[in-house]
């Protein structure tokens, strides 16, 4: 496969990085930063309306513009180069991909058009206390301690602990597809803002995924503390909260899997992205800084440190190119493994990256004003987030029968 962009595609990343010059500026990130929904309603109606952001990838007949997943990759690359504060993984990425993958026409006419034109934020609640989520097929409910999720140092795939089920779905006599939760999802990527959260719990069939409305009685949403404050997340506790099935019982941990997956792509784009961003700052510095008369990037140790941020950086972007690329071909095989590699190769290369920036910054890069502590915390997160590089090593060795 080639790393290649058409025309309308390099069109896409121009109009997309001027659009964020002027809505995400260091300025706004940082006032955003500190609001309690942690995106401007705004400027994300602006992303719909005017480019259509948020159904890029999503079929024409719900909405969308019917491109692919190379697209998707473009523009999250470029809102990880500005720290873009919205909802876009959570909604674009995770609510929208489970959608797109559940068997359930009906649920897709009906929610996906309001994700699509930005009226809607929707997000994706599967992970436990640790992070962890349950997607292994197993005998009865149980509780998750298999892998990866939001938190957590594990993956998307792994075996099912055997215990009492963290959230559990119960028929309702409300109506066909009609249930009730109980139960908590952590970590949940935006869970405080979005009005459609997609959740897994655990029915008679198996691990299944339920829509609930983020207004629905008996839903409980907590924010939590979080190091990168540009990407929100929250608790969410259901005490017999109306829910409707999406799909049929037992589908929630294949669906799961692939999701997961594809946002392991997405967040590798969005995170070489932020990788291209401090290695311009450093470079920026390198070449202004001046000591002992001369500026710093004329110093030995300096400039091997930038070359050695250029490779990393530019392996990144041809990784998570071609994982947007296998993702695009639909090719289930090869997402494994791309998915896997992108994610453990990106996500490693990124927080170097931001580290060494800091270090060619010296002490002004570790202080509260300067943007290279903001990238530094996006980094160690997005490194973690979907499964650490360790445990998606550990999935490429499964791949190689090791």
């Amino acid at each position: 496969m080639g790393l290649v962009f058409s025309d309308e595609q390099e069109e896409l990343r121009r109009t997309v990085r001027s659009f964020l010059e002027r809505t995400s500026p260091e300025s706004e990130v940082r006032r955003l930063m500190e609001t309690a929904d942690g995106y401007d309603p705004a400027v994300w109606r602006q992303m719909a309306e005017q480019l259509g952001l948020q159904g890029l990838h999503v079929p024409e007949e719900y909405g969308g513009s019917g491109s692919g997943f190379v697209e998707l990759g473009i523009v999250l690359e470029e809102m990880g180069a500005f720290l873009l504060c919205a909802p876009y993984l959570a909604s674009a990425v995770l609510a929208t991909g489970a959608l797109m993958d559940a068997a359930d026409p009906a649920a897709r006419a009906e929610l996906l058009p309001g994700l699509v034109d930005g009226s809607s934020i929707g997000t994706l609640a599967f992970a436990g206390p640790t992070g962890r989520v349950d997607t292994a097929p197993a005998p009865a409910p149980t509780a998750g301690g298999g892998t990866t999720g939001v938190a957590g140092s594990a993956g998307a795939e792994g075996a099912v602990g055997h215990g009492e089920p963290l959230i559990v779905a119960t028929r309702s006599g409300s109506g066909d597809g009609a249930y009730t939760l109980r139960g908590t999802r952590h970590f949940v990527l935006d869970g405080a803002v979005a009005d459609l959260l997609l959740v897994t719990a655990w029915a008679d069939g198996g691990l299944s995924l339920f829509a609930v409305s983020g207004d629905a009685p008996g839903l409980v949403r907590s924010p939590l503390p979080v190091m990168d404050l540009t990407r929100k997340q929250a608790d969410l506790t259901f005490s017999g909260t109306p829910a409707r099935l999406i799909g049929a019982e037992g589908d929630a941990g294949p669906l799961l899997t692939r999701v997961l997956r594809l946002a392991c792509v997405a967040l590798a784009n969005e995170s070489a992205g932020g990788a291209r961003a401090v290695l311009a700052q450093a470079v920026r510095h390198a070449r202004e800084r001046v000591q002992f008369g001369r500026p710093i990037g004329s110093f030995q140790a300096v400039k091997h440190s930038c070359a050695d941020m250029l490779v990393a950086v530019e392996g990144s972007r041809s990784a998570a190119y071609h994982a947007a690329q296998v993702a695009a071909s639909g090719d289930a095989r090869l997402l494994a493994r791309a998915a896997a590699m992108a994610k453990a190769y990106v996500g490693e290369a990124y927080f170097s990256a931001a580290a060494e920036n800091i270090q060619i910054h010296g002490g002004i890069g570790f202080t509260w004003e300067h943007p290279a502590h903001l990238y530094f915390k996006r980094a160690k997160t997005s490194e973690l987030l979907f499964g650490d590089p360790v445990h998606h090593r550990g999935l490429l060795a499964d791949e190689l029968e090791i």
